[in-house]
């Protein structure tokens, strides 16, 4: 969570603090001369229980698409991809892959469920339990593995600032902080993590050579080159611009959603897919109104931005035919937009990839059910996955939507991101799923979107929002969730029926309310304002009782799927 000057965020900073010194005086796994002692561990009693709330799924596609070429450049993306599962293992918990020898060596009957989860996990917190561990007593340290276990945010930024030349390098996305004789030092990933980034390299190098795709060639090639110079910038613009390939994947280190200390350092994923060439010739009419979506947002032109037209903004529909990392820990990614690198977005513009066949699973195995018993009998009957898939597109579309840089009151300019530091995953994640909602009504007085669909994508919009709370609310989609949820609620857009404990859309309040809740995050953006930022998300990101009993009601529905992969 968010450190701010209110009694939340004040107990919340304790508890990091608590958690941190925790770990440094001696609450790690005890370890012995063999390994980590399993038996002086605690275990949480439930682990049936939480395994069950991932449901193991087989990620499918249509194999007859690819020949033989295809089947061995994916091959060997599958085989760097997995690197970055090795990487991240160290870069979320320290201690996990020691716990994770022992489990698999262990003889104990109860061993192989607790590394199962584990492995989902990537380490022993839960993080569907506000990362609470299920294995051991050690709490996480708010900077996962990114920094010493001692060092706080103010230290951090003490240091920066009286060391401006360091400045860069410390606040790269793409360095670990360390304490070097008694001094901070910045290490390039490209050095700490070598040993995995070395062989990746050369999978990707290889691939490259097999493919007869020249954009695709020259896109992994250089990519393989980037992973080891830790600068990205030239293999981002080819990866926009690969052309008539049915392969392809993204590699690197990119969300920095584990880093709760300072919100600055990027964890290694990879998503390996096939192009559905079909459906995205079906979704291409977005990209029209994109310009039209940034100048119908509701609120000065000051908070609206440049033209976002002129970019590349392609729109790729795929099938996930593996994933790695980051993006396979525990919940699973449906979509996502890359470059995250603002001189990249604003030089070239970004990429939005849609994985349907995880989307159609998520869909099958969560939402429908899900809906059945928190929505009234007759909105539960609304939910469809047109509108889940519309409403997933919009929410990509709607990350390059206002401002992504901002001048400051002291005349400064830098990134929405750096400005709002650690509170920026949560709000632009809140503010794609609102702008992109606010802008379907434009899109059905278009013809793009049929008009009789609107309460469908209102009631899908809801239905998936008991999906994302159940994620926690210190997962930045989770927080971000509940802040909308709370919102419009206060508004009336939803409603609560006190008798039979389920929710329905306000269809006749629900169209301005969300326009409403898009300008405030418009404006804090556009603001740059870390403290209303704060603020905003201390007010609305609080779960009341009725909230928390009908997540409780969903308790054996599935959260999430566990993908299973056939390459």
């Amino acid at each position: 969570m968010k450190i701010q000057k209110s009694a939340l965020f004040s107990v919340l900073m304790a508890f990091f603090l608590i958690a941190a010194f925790s770990c440094i005086f001696g609450c790690k796994a005890q370890k012995t001369n063999e390994g980590v002692n399993l038996s002086s561990l605690e275990r949480a009693p439930d682990i049936k229980e939480r395994l069950a709330k991932y449901a193991p799924t087989e990620i499918t596609f249509d194999e007859s698409l690819l020949n033989e070429e295809d089947r061995a450049v994916l091959e060997k993306l599958v085989a760097a991809a997995r690197y970055m599962d090795d990487i991240f293992w160290k870069q979320l918990d320290q201690e996990g892959l020691a716990l994770k020898e022992a489990l698999e060596k262990s003889t104990e009957p109860w061993a192989n469920d607790y590394l199962h989860f584990l492995k989902i996990n990537f380490g022993p917190f839960d993080l569907q339990d506000e990362n609470r561990p299920f294995i051991g007593s050690a709490q996480r340290l708010p900077g996962a593995g990114f920094y010493p276990p001692d060092l706080t945010k103010k230290e951090f930024e003490d240091y920066v600032a009286a060391h401006a030349g360091d400045k860069e390098a410390f606040e790269s996305p793409c360095t670990v902080i360390k304490r070097k004789d008694g001094q901070l030092v910045a290490i390039p990933y490209s050095t700490e993590y070598g040993e995995d980034l070395e062989p990746a390299a050369k999978a990707l190098r290889e691939a490259g050579e097999i493919t007869s795709n020249p954009s695709l060639k020259a896109y992994l090639l250089q990519r393989a080159e980037d992973l080891l110079s830790n600068n990205y910038h030239k293999s981002d613009i080819l990866w926009i611009d690969l052309k008539d390939n049915l392969v392809e994947n993204v590699i690197g280190p990119f969300e920095v959603y584990e880093d709760n200390l300072m919100g600055l350092k990027a964890s290694y994923e990879s998503f390996v897919y096939i192009n559905d060439r079909q459906e995205m010739e079906k979704i291409k009419g977005y990209l029209s109104y994109l310009d039209e979506m940034q100048q119908n947002l509701p609120v000065e032109p000051k908070y609206k931005g440049q033209k976002v037209s002129g970019l590349e903004s392609p729109l790729n529909v795929v099938f996930e035919v593996f994933v790695a990392g980051s993006a396979k820990a525990g919940i699973q990614t449906s979509a996502f937009v890359l470059p995250n690198d603002e001189k990249v977005r604003e030089e070239k513009g970004t990429k939005k990839v849609f994985l349907k066949n995880v989307m159609e699973a998520k869909f099958n195995k969560s939402l429908i059910p899900l809906s059945e018993r928190v929505l009234s009998a007759e909105d539960a009957k609304l939910v469809s996955f047109f509108a889940y898939f519309n409403e997933v597109i919009l929410h990509e579309i709607c990350h390059a939507l206002g401002l992504n840089y901002v001048t400051l009151p002291d005349g400064s300019r830098t990134s929405v991101g750096k400005a709002l530091r650690e509170y920026n995953s949560a709000i632009e994640e809140a503010k794609a799923d609102i702008v992109g909602l606010s802008s379907v009504p434009l899109l059905m007085e278009r013809g793009h979107i049929p008009k009789e669909k609107e309460p469908e994508i209102y009631t899908t919009y809801l239905a998936g929002m008991f999906r994302s709370l159940r994620f926690g609310a210190t997962e930045a989609h989770g927080l971000g969730t509940l802040v909308q949820f709370n919102y419009l609620r206060e508004k009336e857009a939803f409603l609560y029926d006190p008798q039979t404990e389920k929710f329905k859309v306000n269809q006749e309040k629900i169209r301005q309310a969300v326009r409403d809740l898009a300008a405030e995050f418009l404006v804090i953006e556009g603001k740059g304002s870390y403290e209303e930022a704060g603020q905003f998300l201390a007010r609305y990101g609080q779960m009341d009782e009725i909230t928390r009993r009908a997540i409780q009601k969903l308790t054996d529905i599935p959260v999430d799927i566990e993908p299973l992969f056939r390459f």
